[in-house]
């Protein structure tokens, strides 16, 4: 699982920083999450594969989150794309993309199916062979979710030695990486914990963007590897973080430690912040594996078991 983050920015184009977009790769399967303004040039420097991308999901109807999305479905739409696309989002993308196509004459040569998804509860709204994602119900100023994405059990790992020792035929692989025991010609069996290794634990990646801090997050996020949350604020201005259902660094670090995640990364940093050290600081007291969203640098999701806090 490999996340690249496109976009780390609240509200514009700051210091740098770029609206909100993240792409993440699950062995083959290839995902957009939130699509601001840019993100087609986010994904063209940072060479993500961006035709292999079959789902989007976006967390709520703010420019911020989502004014890139015609764009790259016209571009597909230059480019020949015939394959079909998935957006999952609340209610109203759908409705938005189809007046403006509309309106601007768009005839895209391939379908789109736009998931509506209940902002306000934690469900699974899609699976494939790899993973499942499941919705995170956020507290903002509109019909916002987060989204979790979970690696599915992988088959066990079959020792080769015991592959040669037992002249195991091809045809019966499947079924020992899947948990079976090999019977011998002579009706002696031998036990699948002998013949496998377990498989590495599934992992999972939550991305919490745009929230006030919230105890559903918390349970919805629970014990995941890593974990996104917002930090548009640090504690000077955290008034300011309520008005608007935003979260500051500190509250992001709890959310963090109350779910017992692995590792945190902030982001979606205001505009009145040339950098993230002081972000950094107020998050790390709380919760020390904290790192800041750097754009365009791949992190591979990892377990975390052993330094979870």
């Amino acid at each position: 699982m490999t996340l690249t983050i496109l976009g780390n920015s609240a509200g514009g184009p700051f210091h740098g920083r770029h609206y909100t977009a993240h792409f993440l790769q699950v062995e083959n399967a290839y995902f957009l999450i939130d699509c601001g303004e840019g993100t087609q040039m986010q994904m063209f420097q940072y060479r993500t594969k961006t035709e292999r991308v079959n789902q989007i999901f976006i967390t709520h109807l703010h420019g911020d989150h989502m004014f890139g999305l015609l764009g790259l479905i016209t571009n597909w739409s230059l480019k020949g794309r015939t394959a079909p696309l998935q957006i999952f989002a609340p209610p109203g993308l759908e409705e938005w993309i189809e007046t403006t196509c509309r309106v601007c004459s768009v005839r895209l040569p391939y379908s789109i199916e736009f998931v509506v998804v209940d902002a306000t509860v934690s469900q699974k709204v899609f699976e494939n062979a790899v993973v499942e994602v499941w919705t995170v119900p956020l507290n903002h100023r509109t019909a916002c979710t987060g989204w979790i994405f979970k690696e599915k059990e992988k088959p066990r790992n079959i020792l080769k030695t015991k592959i040669d020792e037992y002249q195991i035929h091809y045809s019966l692989i499947p079924g020992i990486k899947a948990g079976g025991d090999l019977q011998l010609p002579d009706g002696q069996v031998v036990t699948n914990v002998e013949l496998t290794t377990p498989p590495p634990r599934p992992l999972s990646y939550a991305f919490c963007s745009d929230t006030a801090p919230s105890e559903l997050v918390v349970q919805a996020v629970k014990g995941v590897d890593v974990l996104y949350h917002e930090a548009t604020f640090t504690n000077e201005h955290v008034e300011e973080a309520l008005i608007s259902f935003h979260s500051t660094a500190a509250q992001a670090a709890q959310i963090a430690k109350d779910a017992e995640v692995g590792q945190l990364i902030l982001g979606h940093f205001s505009g009145r912040y040339a950098d993230a050290e002081q972000h950094l600081a107020e998050a790390r007291v709380i919760f020390s594996n904290t790192i800041a969203a750097e754009e365009g640098i791949p992190i591979e999701v990892t377990a975390n078991d052993d330094i979870k806090i």
